[in-house]
C-alpha cells in the first residue's frame, strides 16, 4: 500500500511540475484568415483608351462656305471611332480629372432646298450634302466614385470638322446665287457637354458609356448629339 501511495504522489507531482513549464512557454500565435480583405478600388492615374459610338444632329450646310445666306438646318447622323488620353486623381469619393480624345466621325446628311437673303430666294434649288468627319475634344471631368464604379460629369472644347458638297439642280450653276464653290471645309469650334458612368473591371481596365452634346460658336451653324462606349487602360500612382 506504501508503495503504491508513493507512485501516485509521484505522477500528481510530475503532473503538476508539466503544468508549470508549459505556462512558462510562449503562446503560439493565432492563425492567419484564409481571405485577405479587399482592397479598395483606387481611379488615379494615367490612362489610354479607345472609343467608339454614334451621334445624330443638325447643321447649316452652306455656313460652312459663307454667312451671307439665311439660316438653314440640316439633319445628319452616323458612327464615331478615336482614341481617348487622359489623368485624374481620387480623394475620398471624388475624383477629378483632364481628358483628350481625338475621333474619326461619319456624320453624314443630305437635304434640297433653295437658299435665300432676308427670306428671299436666291437662284435655283440645289441638293446639299453636310458632314463632320472628325472631331477633338479637350475636357474636364468631375466624378463620384463608389468602389468600383464612377459617375461623371464632362465638359470643355470642342473642334470639328465640317464638310458640305452642293450639287446645283435644273442646270444652274453654284456662282448663280452667289456661292464661289461648290464645296467646301471649316472647323468648327465650339463647346462640348455631357456625363457618363465608368465601370473598372480590373484596377487597370475600365470601360465607360457617355453622352456628349457638341455644339459650334452659334448653335445655328452645328449642334449634336452624341452616345459613346470605351475601354480604358490605367497606369496608377499619380
Amino acid at each position: 500500500m506504501m508503495r503504491a501511495g508513493l507512485t501516485l504522489v509521484t505522477a500528481i507531482v510530475l503532473g503538476l511540475a508539466e503544468s508549470a513549464a508549459a505556462a512558462d512557454l510562449p503562446q503560439r500565435p493565432a492563425a492567419a484568415p484564409v481571405f485577405s480583405p479587399t482592397a479598395v478600388y483606387n481611379w488615379t492615374g494615367i490612362y489610354f483608351g479607345l472609343n467608339g459610338g454614334g451621334g445624330w444632329g443638325h447643321q447649316d450646310p452652306l455656313n460652312v462656305i459663307t454667312n451671307r445666306f439665311d439660316d438653314a438646318s440640316l439633319k445628319f447622323s452616323g458612327g464615331v471611332a478615336g482614341g481617348t488620353a487622359g489623368a485624374q486623381i481620387q480623394s475620398g469619393h471624388v475624383v477629378l480629372g483632364f481628358e483628350v480624345d481625338l475621333d474619326w466621325a461619319g456624320l453624314k446628311g443630305s437635304a434640297t432646298y433653295t437658299p435665300a437673303i432676308l427670306g428671299v430666294p436666291v437662284g435655283g434649288a440645289i441638293n446639299a450634302t453636310t458632314k463632320i468627319d472628325w472631331e477633338a475634344t479637350a475636357r474636364g471631368r468631375v466624378g463620384y466614385a463608389n468602389d468600383n464604379w464612377l459617375f461623371y460629369a464632362t465638359g470643355g472644347l470642342a473642334l470639328l470638322g465640317a464638310k458640305t458638297t452642293f450639287n446645283p439642280l435644273l442646270g444652274t450653276s453654284c456662282g448663280t446665287f452667289g456661292i464661289i464653290n461648290c464645296s467646301g471645309t471649316d472647323k468648327q469650334v465650339g463647346a462640348v457637354l455631357g456625363g457618363g458612368v465608368e465601370y473598372g473591371i480590373t484596377q487597370n481596365v475600365s470601360a465607360k458609356l457617355e453622352y456628349l452634346y457638341f455644339t459650334a460658336a452659334s448653335l445655328d451653324i452645328s449642334h449634336h448629339s452624341e452616345v459613346r462606349a470605351g475601354l480604358n487602360y490605367r497606369f496608377g500612382g499619380l
